[in-house]
């Protein structure tokens, strides 16, 4: 390996069946006010499902989404609910803008609600923000649209479409109560001072993942199907998310694994630990990363210009992004 690079197995990432990643940090936070009395309620795992507990102890003042038994009756409910599913059953419920095997659940856990797995009700109060991504001030439908064209691989649905205000009616009742411009604890991914006591290590990382990451998201990355949806989503390729895509940056990838991964068990990994197998995963192909310019040094110095992102660098011999995964016809 030629380059320090950043790694990432998501180690069993799943719920349900599988997504980029629940709004970002925002840059700067807005000042403070009281959000005005929002709808209670909440929503349900998929039926067979678990969520993994918090990996870490939580104030009393933390913010905690309303039950789902407190989902209203009557059209604000039914949308409420319509955005659960789409989130959940991502490709089963806004399949024109799927374009890989993922959930937005896989990457944030408890159907949007867990702490530290990037919370709908931790992101929708931060919005409208200024994104560095894509350098202007965004709205919350529109930090929507970019999961969509990147962790899911698709394309962005309409800001009028009946699935993004699904999914804004959605984590604006999650938010219920939470106050407007404040980052909340266990939103985001956990990130501040965490770094690993080494450089990243493919090879280590590829012994965490056979260790811990294998069984559920199978030897070779790709996850595991059940009635044809993913149970245990793919990490790399052609089904999995593209190198745009938040996850596939170093930072985010060991976050989200430390906190959360193996499913049921996060914070049982060392912080070594995760960003080696955060390496080793991102270290694989995945689909070309949409705003490819065509030329790969190019791309990379616009967007990628980080030692966070392994795209555009040599690892092992092969220089990532310069082959994307791409499905069978």
């Amino acid at each position: 390996m030629k380059h320090w690079q950043p790694m990432l197995a998501i180690a069993c990432l799943v719920l349900a069946a599988c997504a980029d990643k629940a709004p970002d940090a925002p840059d700067k936070a807005p000042g403070a006010q009281q959000a005005p009395p929002r709808p209670a309620g909440t929503t349900a795992l998929a039926p067979g499902t678990s969520a993994p507990p918090a990996t870490a102890a939580r104030s009393d003042k933390a913010f905690s989404p309303p039950p789902e038994s407190a989902i209203p009756e009557g059209p604000f409910g039914d949308m409420v609910r319509l955005g659960r599913e789409i989130f959940v059953h991502t490709g089963k419920n806004a399949p024109a803008y799927v374009g890989n095997g993922l959930n937005c659940v896989n990457c944030h856990l408890d159907a949007g609600r867990l702490p530290d797995s990037a919370p709908l009700w931790g992101a929708y109060g931060m919005y409208p923000q200024y994104r560095s991504k894509n350098k202007h001030v965004n709205s919350y439908g529109e930090r929507l649209q970019g999961c969509f064209r990147f962790s899911m691989n698709g394309k962005a649905p309409p800001l009028d479409s009946k699935e993004m205000l699904a999914l804004e009616t959605y984590s604006y009742w999650m938010a219920s109560g939470a106050p407007v411009g404040v980052k909340l604890e266990g939103a985001g991914y956990p990130k501040e001072g965490f770094k690993p006591p080494q450089p990243p290590d493919y090879a280590r990382g590829e012994k965490v993942f056979g260790a811990n990451c294998a069984l559920c998201h199978g030897a070779d990355g790709q996850g595991q199907r059940v009635a044809g949806e993913y149970v245990f989503p793919p990490l790399w390729g052609p089904d999995s998310f593209n190198w745009g895509a938040g996850m596939h940056q170093l930072d985010n990838a060991a976050a989200f694994i430390k906190a959360n991964m193996p499913l049921s068990r996060g914070g049982s990994l060392s912080d070594q630990d995760a960003w080696d197998v955060a390496m080793f995963m991102n270290a694989h192909e995945r689909p070309q990363d949409p705003r490819y310019t065509g030329d790969l040094a190019a791309t990379r110095k616009q967007y990628h210009d980080t030692p966070m992102s392994l795209y555009g660098t040599e690892v092992n011999g092969h220089l990532l992004g310069s082959a994307p995964a791409t499905k069978k016809r």
